[in-house]
């Protein structure tokens, strides 16, 4: 009987799961127009479509309102050669998500989330994730952030549950 309950009591720890994070929540709005324009990239998650033989440095996305209701997405950087590098898209508003989240695509039929989860008031900086806490960017409307903007931002990222540590500065002018 002790060896049944003790194997009973193993089976139930190892059943036992850790509690789940509160999803990832977005601001509540965001004027896609005075979003639109060119953001610099801060500090970014070291990622496969930026970093490996890319090594992009310099980068800057910019954002540009469509007459379909679409996003226009150039997202420009400086490869690890030196060279420039463009990727061109375009995004879509998640309804009824206030412009909060978008769905972006560099290539069809592949699209990405790209969640707007911190935001300056005067649209200054941003801070953009996505659901599953992989990616993460911090982004400001020149190339470089006031340390006490950087640290609200980083702040905002820590507070969605995000593990801040994988956060590595972007290279600027």
């Amino acid at each position: 009987m002790r060896r049944f309950l003790l194997l009973a009591v193993l089976l139930l720890g190892a059943c036992a799961t850790t509690p789940a994070r509160p999803p990832v929540a977005t601001v509540p709005q965001v004027d896609l127009a005075r979003y639109a324009g060119t953001w610099f990239e801060i500090a970014r998650f070291p990622n496969s479509f930026q970093d490996s033989a890319r090594g992009c440095t310099h980068t800057t996305a910019t954002y540009t309102p469509r007459p379909d209701g679409t996003i226009g997405v150039v997202n420009r950087c400086r490869g690890a050669d030196g060279s420039a590098r463009v990727a061109e898209g375009s995004a879509y508003v998640v309804p009824e998500s206030g412009n909060a989240k978008l769905r972006v695509t560099f290539f069809w039929p592949f699209y990405g989330d790209y969640w707007v989860i911190g935001l300056d008031p005067s649209y200054r900086w941003a801070v953009v994730g996505a659901p599953g806490r992989d990616y993460l960017w911090v982004l400001a409307r020149r190339p470089e952030l006031a340390p006490g903007d950087y640290a609200e931002a980083v702040i905002t990222a820590a507070g969605q549950g995000f593990e801040i540590s994988r956060l590595r500065p972007t290279p600027q002018e």
